[in-house]
């Protein structure tokens, strides 16, 4: 068999699974559920174990995937889009700064978080310019042809 069809029968499995466990779920109340930390157990905790073992998959297939097309295809290209994104995350830390805060409830954000969250929020905002910008200019040069 094809490694197609393997992952395509792993992933029916994997979806009837999921589907009997929703229906656990949305058959129990919700009252019950909030309720019962029992209940929350047996309920939620298999649902949960699914996502984890679906993540877990999908992150071993992409590193395998990645790591194998590095090997056959241009590494220096990867290298320098690899380089770009790192200077990207760097510039967007430089440019923000954080400061302790209290949250909504209760608890504490230490500056360090904040100064992450900051960064990664304008790292964000950096990549989706550049990609409205590509895509722009993509069109541009398209209509000038």
């Amino acid at each position: 068999m094809t490694l197609h069809k393997i992952l395509k029968y792993i992933a029916l499995v994997i979806g009837v699974i999921g589907l009997i466990l929703l229906g656990r779920i949305l058959a129990a109340n919700d009252d019950a559920i909030a309720a019962s930390a029992d209940m929350q157990n047996s309920l939620l905790d298999p649902f949960m174990w699914v996502a984890y073992l679906v993540l877990a998959i999908v992150l071993i297939l992409v590193a395998f995937y990645v790591i194998k097309g590095l090997f056959k295809g241009n590494i220096k290209n990867t290298l320098i889009a690899l380089g770009a994104f790192l200077a990207v995350i760097v510039i967007a830390y430089v440019l923000t700064d954080g400061s302790q805060m209290t949250l909504k409830d209760g608890s504490i954000l230490s500056a360090s978080g904040a100064h992450w969250i900051s960064a990664g929020l304008v790292t964000f905002y950096i990549l989706a310019g550049i990609a409205i910008l590509a895509m722009v200019f993509s069109g541009v040069k398209k209509l000038m042809k």
